[in-house]
This record gives structure tokens, C-alpha cells and sequence, in this order.
């Protein structure tokens, strides 16, 4: 995990920085996944909104306000030490730490579309596995990124997926590792047809990590 158990998100840059088209989208479970959370509608969003909010023992510890134009690849920052504009391509090493964030905060918000926009990772499918929070049935969707892409490679995921497609649940381990943090993906809303989890709680049912303000703007 990254430097608060809070932030168990892998660091992997983006393979692609504007919307694919819906051919590029993977076969199998990781392709059925982004399009149940709408990822055939990204081409007509222009822009996403949102404030990442993380909680621990519960105080508010980290707020983060994003806008991530996604036709001009530019994202805006504003947070408790700063305010920034940078353009993902022209990224500097002084904006390491801000697009660090970013990333992190983007995967909370927008995992299923990793799943079609990234490429350096394996997946592997187990059916019938229970969820390891509400033990729930689920098929289990691990994804295992390779060591060599991003800013933390290495790192793998294990998604418990519904009937839906949708994520009920997923582990996040750090360099492929036995052992990981569960949390929740609840309270999905539908903001034009891009579906988002608003709220993830961990195993003692805390909300610890959840979006506010989120604006899906369209073209």
C-alpha cells in the first residue's frame, strides 16, 4: 500500500489519456466490467469533476478537488498545499507528487475504465468466490499489473464481481503479495450513463474513502 493504509491504490500511468473507442475495449470479464459502468458513453464526456475525500478515525485527513478534461488531457488540481493546471503529456518532475495523486484518486473513481484504458496487466477469472467483507457469491477478477510500467508497478487487484459486472468489492496487494486491504464500491450513481461508486467502506463498515461534487460535463 502506498503511505496511508487509506491510499491502497497502484501508482500505474496511464497507457491512454483520452477515451479509447469501444472496439479497444478488452475481451472477456475486464471488458464486460467497463461497459457496465458506461464506458462505451466516454466519448461523448468532455470533462470529469470531483473531490476525493479520505477519513480516518473519524476525522476528515485529505480532501482533493480534481477536473480532468479529457479531450485536452489537462487536469486541475486544487488541494490544503496547492492549486495547479498541467497538461498530462508536458507533466514535470516538479508535478510528480500532484499527478502521483491524481492517479491515485482516478483509480477510486474510475477502476472499471482502467480496465479498458490500461494494458500492461494480466487478469485471471475464479467463479464462485466469496466476497471477503458481506460474503457475498461473486466471480473473482484478479488483476495482476506488470513490474515494469508506472510509478509503482508490480501491483495486483482482486475484484469480486456481481451478476451485473459491477465491482461489490475488491483487495488491493501491493507487488502481488498474499495479503491486502478489502474495501467496498457502494452507493453507485449514474451520471449520464457513466456510472460511479460514490462511497468505499472497510471491514468494520466505516466509510473511510468517498467522492463528492462529481460532475460528468458532456461534449
Amino acid at each position: 500500500m502506498k503511505s496511508s493504509p487509506y491510499f491502497p491504490l497502484t501508482l500505474i500511468g496511464f497507457m491512454f489519456f483520452s477515451c479509447q473507442s469501444p472496439e479497444k475495449v478488452p475481451e472477456g470479464l475486464p471488458g464486460q466490467v467497463s461497459r457496465a459502468y458506461g464506458f462505451d458513453r466516454l466519448e461523448s464526456v468532455a470533462s470529469i469533476s470531483y473531490t476525493w475525500n479520505v477519513r480516518r478515525d473519524s476525522v476528515t485527513v485529505d480532501t482533493r478537488d480534481w477536473s480532468w478534461d479529457l479531450e485536452k488531457g489537462e487536469v486541475f488540481y486544487s488541494g490544503p498545499d496547492t492549486a495547479v493546471t498541467y497538461l498530462i503529456s508536458e507533466k514535470t518532475d516538479a508535478l510528480e507528487s500532484v499527478d502521483k495523486r491524481f492517479i491515485n484518486d482516478k483509480y477510486w473513481l474510475l477502476f472499471p475504465f482502467q480496465l479498458a484504458w490500461d494494458t500492461g496487466y494480466e487478469s485471471e477469472v475464479i467463479e464462485d468466490q466469496n466476497s471477503p467483507i458481506h460474503n457475498e457469491r461473486t466471480t473473482k477478477l484478479i488483476i495482476r499489473y506488470n513490474d515494469s510500467d508506472g510509478y509503482t508497478p508490480g501491483d495486483a487487484y482482486d475484484l469480486y464481481i456481481d451478476d451485473n459486472n459491477q465491482i461489490r468489492e475488491w483487495v488491493f496487494r501491493r507487488g502481488d503479495g498474499p495479503e491486502g486491504r478489502a474495501m467496498t464500491w457502494e452507493n453507485v450513481q449514474d451520471f449520464e450513463g457513466i456510472k460511479i461508486a460514490l462511497d468505499h467502506r472497510n471491514d468494520a463498515g466505516e466509510k473511510t474513502i468517498w467522492f463528492t461534487n462529481v460532475t460528468v460535463k458532456q461534449k
